[in-house]
C-alpha cells in the first residue's frame, strides 16, 4: 500500500512544483516546498542505499542534513552519484555532516573553550554513565552511536564529491549559503537544543552538477 502512496506523493509533487527540491533523510525537519523523504513510510520513502526513484535531471537542488555519516563509505559515495544523476545540469547539493578533524582535535592539550563545552555537553547529555569528562569517550561515541557508519574529514568528503562528478565544491558554514534554495534549511542544532555546539562539530559542503 505504501508503495502506491509513495508513487502518488511523488507524482503529485512533480505535478505541483516547477522547482523541485529533494530533501534526503528529512526526519522531523519537514521543509515547505521540498519533497521530504526518509526511511519512515509516513513520509515519502527513500532508501539512499538504493537507486533513487527519480528520472535523470529531474531535481533543481538536494539537501541532506546529518545523513551521509549514517551509511558506509561505499554507499555514501553511491548516494552522491545518485544525487548527481537526478540533479538538473547546474543543480546544487548541500550536505552537512560531523567533521572528523574537529572531533580528533578534541584530544589536543587545549581544545579551546568551545571544544571543552562540546566535550562536557556530549558527556553529560549522551554519556551519563561516564564519570569523567573525557574527549576519548566523546570521539568513540561519535563513531558508534546514533547509527553512525563512517565519519568524514573535509578532504575525504570533497574527494567523494569529485568522484561522483560534482564541481564547484565549496565548504560553507552552518546556516550560511550563497544559494537561495538552501537558506534556512539547517535545523539539526535546533532539534538537540544546542545550535552553537552542532555548528562547532558540523562541516557543510555545497557542490554543483556540471552544465552538460
Amino acid at each position: 500500500m505504501w508503495i502506491q502512496q509513495r508513487e502518488k506523493d511523488v507524482a503529485d509533487y512533480f505535478d505541483t512544483h516547477s522547482v523541485r527540491k529533494l530533501h534526503l533523510g528529512a526526519g522531523k525537519n519537514r521543509l515547505d516546498g521540498w519533497l521530504n523523504t526518509d526511511l519512515d513510510p509516513d513520509m515519502v520513502y527513500l532508501d539512499v542505499s538504493k537507486t533513487f526513484l527519480f528520472p535523470d535531471g529531474s531535481m533543481d537542488c538536494i539537501f541532506g542534513e546529518h545523513l551521509i555519516e549514517h551509511v558506509p563509505f561505499d554507499i555514501g559515495r553511491n548516494m552522491l552519484a545518485e544525487c548527481r544523476r537526478v540533479l538538473k545540469p547546474g543543480g546544487r547539493i548541500r550536505i552537512t555532516t560531523p567533521d572528523l578533524k574537529v572531533l580528533a582535535d578534541l584530544l589536543a592539550a587545549s581544545p579551546g573553550s568551545t571544544g571543552q563545552q562540546y566535550v562536557e555537553w556530549i558527556c553529560r547529555r549522551f554519556l551519563p554513565e561516564i564519570e569523567q569528562i573525557n574527549p576519548c569517550f566523546v570521539i568513540n561515541n561519535a563513531f558508534r552511536c546514533w547509527g553512525h557508519q563512517f565519519l568524514y574529514d573535509w578532504p575525504t568528503l570533497q574527494n567523494a564529491a569529485v568522484e561522483a562528478g560534482f564541481t564547484e565544491i565549496v565548504r560553507c558554514q552552518l546556516d550560511h549559503t550563497d544559494q537561495e534554495f538552501f537558506r534556512n534549511v539547517d535545523s539539526h542544532g535546533e532539534f538537540v537544543n544546542r545550535p552553537d555546539l552542532v555548528a562547532f562539530e558540523t562541516m557543510v559542503m555545497e557542490a554543483a552538477r556540471p552544465q552538460d
